[in-house]
């Protein structure tokens, strides 16, 4: 089985997000942070060299794949900030009739500033991916305070 090179770290968050040469770059991952921490109510923590998450996902494809991942998170890219979202973040998006300057992937928000969505789309997504996963621990007979443990169908 193929094991995801990015994983949880101990390096710090507060170094990295002070090393982010680009001023404006660093105050939206500034408080990408605040906004992140109060809704999951869990400390942010680097995965990789480059990316911030908070909260412990652990999933698991109906292939029998399975890994470890964080409930939410962001990277500060030469391209653009990229948010993560572990839930269908096209249906939130048309959900919450989101608008704004953004691209998406299945689970990924592209902005090149924060500004460029309403901070309270933000904030919806951060709430909406939390009920999502919360949903599926539910379902997995987990409580949402402990690691979960989602069951998907993709590969």
């Amino acid at each position: 089985m193929v094991e995801l090179k990015t994983k949880k770290n101990n390096q710090s968050v507060t170094l990295f997000i002070k090393g982010i040469q680009d001023a404006d770059r660093r105050k939206d991952c500034e408080e990408l942070i605040v906004l992140m921490a109060k809704a999951t109510k869990a400390e942010p923590k680097m995965w990789g060299d480059s990316i911030v998450g908070f909260g412990d996902l652990h999933y698991v494809y109906a292939t029998g794949r399975e890994g470890d991942w964080f409930l939410i998170g962001f990277s500060p890219r030469k391209q653009n900030l990229t948010l993560y979202f572990m839930c269908d973040l096209k249906k939130q998006l048309s959900l919450a009739k989101t608008k704004g300057k953004f691209k998406t992937s299945k689970s990924c928000l592209y902005l090149n500033r924060l500004a460029d969505i309403e901070r309270s789309a933000i904030i919806n997504l951060i709430k909406s991916t939390i009920a999502f996963n919360a949903a599926k621990a539910e379902q997995t007979n987990q409580t949402p305070s402990t690691k979960k443990k989602i069951v998907t169908k993709q590969a």
